[in-house]
């Protein structure tokens, strides 16, 4: 009992800090993917260069987007400092964990973004460095991520059979991100082994990614198949599958435009081909599972399917499939192809702008940032 000689002491209650940042978990990446594709995919529309403000208008999404990585940057860094259980909560969790692959993917998107648009603020030199840079840190995180989350899955993560999910993907297609935007970086590095050495890198990056998506891909079918579709929000991770199919037609094209300069000529040619050859029947699958999706999609939303997080799924996959489009229509001049990308620009600019928008009254409102329902 407290007396006059001995005052009452409460306990201090350590007061948590950032608390606001607790559940911003590694899926927000994906807003960052989403902005950045809708400046590349806009850029390299055909006959964007005759539209008037068009380019001026990416390049400001583009600037948009890499202020939206910096304060991702800082406040996962919160995330990670104040609420390390949290952290460690996630990748223990394996609904959460393979969105760990959001974050070299932003960082790959923004740095891909810096040298088609994002020159026009910064002017070519600090473009290039930014885009070596985060290139660089992306593909790096990218091959950990490819390999640490589905060491997670096996020897950490209990998953039942209706558990397989799109989201499956996400940590395998990072290394097809990066073979999509490291053709950019080739014609600036010196010729011979240099150039080489990066065109093979990347090629090598889309083989370990196609191969795994080709392994996984028929988990997810099955799924859907067998247990019926997915619960209602979760139904727009659907067009996740779009990603590492618009993103290898994209690498494709990538690979094939720059190495003339880089391997030797039978090998080039190669390359040539395969980027038509591959990329053809590929984005004729993407069409086919994007047409599945958005019937899912469509039923989902006639049940009441509320604004999630997984929204942003409609964006980056979707602009894979317009920068594939784009690159065969450079390669074949099929006007077909040309009418095809701007279609599903437009389709991608929509759907940008309505996650963006609900997005943002989200965060407003707190709702996005708040400890998800149990």
């Amino acid at each position: 009992m407290a007396t006059a000689a001995q005052p009452l002491v409460l306990p201090r209650v350590p007061r948590r800090r950032a608390a606001a940042v607790r559940h911003l978990g590694p899926n927000w990446y994906a807003s960052v993917m989403g902005t950045a594709i809708v400046a590349t995919a806009g850029a390299g529309l055909p006959g964007a260069a005759r539209v008037p403000g068009l380019r001026a208008a990416c390049a400001a999404v583009w600037a948009f987007s890499l202020a939206l990585l910096v304060v991702l940057l800082c406040a996962r860094a919160l995330h990670w400092i104040h609420h390390r259980d949290q952290a460690r909560a996630d990748l223990l969790d394996p609904a959460v964990a393979p969105f760990q692959g959001c974050f070299a993917m932003a960082l790959l998107a923004v740095g891909g973004g810096a040298l088609v648009v994002g020159r026009d603020w910064t002017g070519p030199g600090p473009a290039l460095a930014l885009d070596a840079a985060l290139f660089t840190a992306g593909s790096a995180a990218g091959l950990v991520v490819a390999v640490a989350v589905p060491y997670l899955m096996v020897a950490r993560h209990r998953i039942e059979p209706d558990q397989a999910g799109p989201v499956w993907l996400l940590p395998l297609v990072a290394p097809m991100v990066s073979a999509a935007q490291g053709p950019l970086l080739v014609p600036h590095l010196p010729a011979g082994q240099e150039r080489e050495t990066l065109l093979l890198a990347c090629l090598a990056m889309a083989g370990m990614s196609l191969l795994a998506t080709f392994v996984t891909l028929p988990l997810i079918l099955a799924r859907l198949v067998i247990r019926g579709p997915l619960p209602l929000a979760w139904t727009p991770a659907l067009f996740l599958v779009l990603g590492p199919l618009g993103q290898s037609v994209t690498a494709a094209g990538a690979l094939g435009a720059v190495a003339p300069g880089a391997v030797p000529p039978p090998y080039a040619r190669g390359l040539d081909v395969l980027a038509l050859l591959y990329g053809v029947p590929v984005l004729g699958f993407a069409v086919l599972w994007l047409a599945l999706a958005a019937a899912l999609v469509v039923r989902a939303l006639r049940r009441d399917m509320g604004f999630t997080m997984t929204w942003w799924a409609f964006t980056f996959p979707v602009g894979t499939c317009v920068t594939g489009a784009e690159a065969l229509a450079r390669r074949t001049g099929l006007v077909v192809l040309d009418a095809l990308a701007i279609g599903l620009y437009v389709l991608l600019v929509a759907a940008w702008a309505v996650a963006a928008c609900r997005t943002g009254r989200g965060v407003v409102s707190g709702e996005l940032l708040a400890a998800p329902r149990r």
